[in-house]
């Protein structure tokens, strides 16, 4: 395949002269999670416009997450009030983009990407505002088509409806900033971090580095959450393994941190105040992420670390870790799951994710470790 097979080939040629795009502005203001499965989208621009300006649009709360990734040119943000989104509306239209994807499609992206006044702009048709838009794609599933599609897949399929070659589906990856890692690393106990000490009756010098498994024990609802503590008997298990286990949450969730440490049997370094691009860092150097479906799992899964993931009431075709690192998926198939998650409407208490067993989890870690070291293993342990 040479460069020339590598541009993208518009459908509508006479729409979309990509040789003269100088300026391309992704909108995804959204969470922690859709800004990490916006990083495929990003990759595949970057990749076949590499002397365009690719930009991206993010709430300002979760900029800071694509620091330093190769394939953005300029993080543009918006903050909530009123006022915050004229000035970025003003600033969006300054700047003169030839396309604008619009990768979220809720009434504040949509004005946004309409405020721009772009030649192109391209959502899908089931936008709120879709009028404003130039270029529309019916769904997902018609450019793929397959019926269940996933958020990664989705948000490249409007890149693939004007011409790029996203056949090979990228995946998500985010940039490790190295002040990041020192700063995390810094606030990480001594004891955590002790090399494994040598015993001169079976060796004669050895270190080994520390390792740890990374918790993300909270999520967004009730029906997403495993009780914590299953975590701290996971905890104790990889302790037995040589694993140490650092926990990550929210600063409002200090609560659960602080019931998953009296819980467990073994120490449990917890963090509630690390910054995104810490976490990543953090993330980074883990050999191991066990956690809820979350946004942190797409962050551990986008460095390429090892993963996890327990699901209760949400899509996992739609969230599962979008990565090439070795992953495993926890889950009860129920016939109300997946559900919209505010609360258990079939049972009250959610037993998607309620009767998920500790001895899941393990099978899951055991599978994915044997995966990390090379090692045959049998079929995925999901059930």
């Amino acid at each position: 395949m040479n460069a020339e097979d590598l541009r993208p080939k518009a459908k509508n040629q006479d729409q979309i002269d990509w040789g003269s795009v100088k300026r391309v502005l992704v909108v995804r203001v959204r969470s922690i999670g859709d800004t990490v499965l916006a990083t495929p989208s990003l990759i595949a621009l970057k990749r076949f416009l590499p002397d365009a300006e690719i930009d991206i649009l993010l709430e300002d709360w979760v900029a800071p997450l694509l620091e330093g990734h190769d394939a953005v040119d300029n993080i543009i943000t918006a903050g909530k009030s009123f006022t915050d989104k004229m000035r970025t509306a003003r600033d969006i239209r300054e700047r003169k983009y030839d396309v604008v994807f619009n990768l979220h499609g809720g009434s504040t992206s949509t004005l946004l990407t309409y405020a721009t006044g772009a030649k192109h702009r391209i959502g899908y048709t089931g936008y709120r505002y879709s009028f404003l838009y130039t270029d529309l794609l019916s769904s997902s599933s018609d450019f793929w088509k397959k019926e269940f599609t996933h958020s990664a897949e989705q948000q490249l399929a409007l890149l693939g409806f004007v011409g790029f070659p996203v056949g090979d589906r990228p995946r998500s990856r985010l940039a490790v900033i190295p002040s990041a890692l020192a700063s995390v690393m810094a606030k990480i106990p001594a004891k955590t971090q002790r090399s494994t000490e040598t015993r001169a009756e079976t060796r004669a010098v050895a270190s080994v580095p520390f390792e740890f498994a990374i918790f993300h024990p909270t999520a967004a609802f009730e029906t997403k959450q495993w009780e914590t503590q299953n975590f701290a008997r996971v905890a104790e298990y990889l302790a037995s393994k040589g694993i140490c286990s650092v926990a990550v949450a929210g600063k409002n969730e200090i609560e659960v941190l602080e019931k998953l440490k009296g819980e467990s049997e073994v120490p449990i370094t917890a963090f509630n105040d690390l910054t995104l691009p810490e976490i990543t860092a953090l993330a980074s150097k883990a050999k191991l992420f066990v956690g809820n479906d979350s946004g942190i799992a797409h962050i551990a899964a986008a460095v390429n670390t090892p993963t996890v993931v327990i699901f209760g009431s949400s899509n996992r075709a739609h969230w599962y870790p979008w990565t090439d690192a070795p992953n495993e998926i926890v889950f009860r198939e129920l016939v109300c799951q997946p559900c919209p998650g505010y609360e258990c409407k079939e049972f009250g208490d959610p037993k998607c994710i309620r009767t998920l067993k500790v001895e899941q989890v393990i099978a899951a870690i055991d599978s994915v470790l044997k995966q990390k070291n090379g090692e045959p293993d049998g079929p995925p342990h999901i059930s």
